[in-house]
């Protein structure tokens, strides 16, 4: 699934979707990738296009966003998680996950916030990855306080 081919890196979503559907073996990451594609079911509606949905732009201009990118990017923090890179994400992810009252997919989505802010900063400055303030962010939106009521 490494590939820089956008179109390519969607086939992946599509294809283990279809074996999801068909009750097919699936490769570990086809498996994480039904896994975020079933938490929202927003996006079944697109998987079951098939082909058709691979060339769409969704444009922010528009107040679109792209489910593509949406699910990578919990692909992405759940890597993140997993390996505790950058240093201190596992604890903050637990934080998020309290702060969320048990709610993971909100947590993640709280968290999501902040990648995505990240990789915008690093597009638009053409900078590198800064750990630091990927944390803080997660930080400044509840992994390091009270729970909500």
């Amino acid at each position: 699934m490494f590939s820089q081919d956008r179109d390519q890196l969607r086939q992946a979503y599509l294809t283990a979707w279809r074996k999801a559907q068909a009750g097919k073996p699936l490769e570990p990451v086809e498996q994480q990738i039904v896994e975020v594609a079933s938490q929202h079911p927003e996006y079944h509606a697109l998987l079951e296009q098939g082909e058709a949905a691979i060339g769409r732009e969704w444009l922010p201009e528009g107040g679109e966003s792209n489910p593509f990118l949406h699910m990578a990017l919990h692909i992405a923090l759940q890597e993140q998680v997993s390996t505790d890179r950058p240093a201190g994400i596992q604890r903050l992810y637990q934080g998020m996950i309290r702060h969320c009252l048990g709610d993971v997919h909100e947590a993640e989505h709280r968290i999501l916030e902040c990648l995505a802010e990240e990789i915008w900063k690093i597009q638009r400055h053409g900078r590198e990855f800064r750990p630091k303030s990927y944390l803080k962010c997660i930080k400044r939106r509840g992994a390091g306080d009270r729970p909500r009521d």
